[in-house]
């Protein structure tokens, strides 16, 4: 039996990260956490991690298209924040935006973190980028960090 785990040390690797404009409080804190865990943990080096930023969450899908298909970096983190108003717009644009990504990702083989916070309140998106319950942007980027490893084992496999 052969176990395929990836670590989450990649030095080499370029990593882009979209982050809308829209919420910038807490998508800086989104950021931030994800910028540390690279550069901390990951070990990237900052000239290999590209910031784009978008107006807003909707946007963020033709980004992420034009960077994987341009086939210049292996992995992109997606962070953002969405929160519920009293329409139904907040359902729509979640729900796009993740299923977009998720096509992506699969039709290109680069991989795509969502770091996307979709939250019902504002409390509950300013304790998901780094107060009470963690960084969801750190998060995304452990997990494009062990994205990218996999990848590699198995395309060397």
């Amino acid at each position: 039996m052969k176990i395929i785990e990836g670590n989450v040390i990649t030095q080499e690797s370029k990593i882009a990260i979209i982050v809308p404009r829209f919420n910038t409080f807490i998508n800086q804190n989104l950021l931030t956490g994800a910028i540390d865990t690279l550069i901390r943990i990951g070990k990237v080096p900052h000239k290999n991690i590209n910031i784009i930023k978008v107006p807003g969450s909707y946007e963020i899908p033709i980004i992420a298209n034009i960077i994987s298909n341009s086939q210049n970096y292996h992995g992109i983190i997606a962070l953002g924040t969405i929160i519920k108003g009293e329409t139904i717009h907040f359902e729509n644009i979640s729900t796009e935006v993740s299923s977009k990504l998720s096509e992506i990702s699969i039709k290109t083989n680069i991989p795509i973190a969502l770091g996307i916070l979709m939250t019902e309140n504002i409390e509950q998106a300013i304790s998901r980028s780094g107060t009470k319950l963690g960084n969801r942007g750190s998060e995304a980027a452990l997990s494009i960090l062990e994205m990218i490893n996999i990848i590699k084992i198995i395309q060397k496999s």
